[in-house]
């Protein structure tokens, strides 16, 4: 399994709208600080047919060290989460499957 770079995804848009490299790589930064800026705003964003952002918030609780054994106390804390769409899970489902 291979990973995909922000400068691989820049590059696929700008071949598919003609854009230049510079102009989408503005456009992927921008949509990230988008991103980042909403959830720093605790806002979900919802875009339909991919996906939902949103910050979970996790109570404290105590927890352990898996390799030492110790307790270690975690405290409040707010999690970003990605939420797939039912349509996004199907279309990639529905493709690796066939593979």
């Amino acid at each position: 399994m291979s990973s995909v770079t922000r400068a691989d995804i820049a590059n696929k848009i700008a071949a598919a709208t003609g854009l230049s490299k510079v102009e989408t790589e503005a456009v992927v930064e921008g949509f990230i600080h988008c991103v980042i800026e909403s959830l720093k705003d605790n806002k979900n964003i919802e875009i339909r047919g991919f996906g939902t952002f949103k910050v979970k918030e996790r109570q404290p609780r105590t927890a352990r060290n898996p390799k030492t054994g110790a307790k270690v106390d975690l405290k409040r804390r707010f999690v970003p989460m990605f939420k797939v769409s039912k349509e996004f899970k199907k279309i990639v489902n529905d493709y690796l499957t066939k593979k």
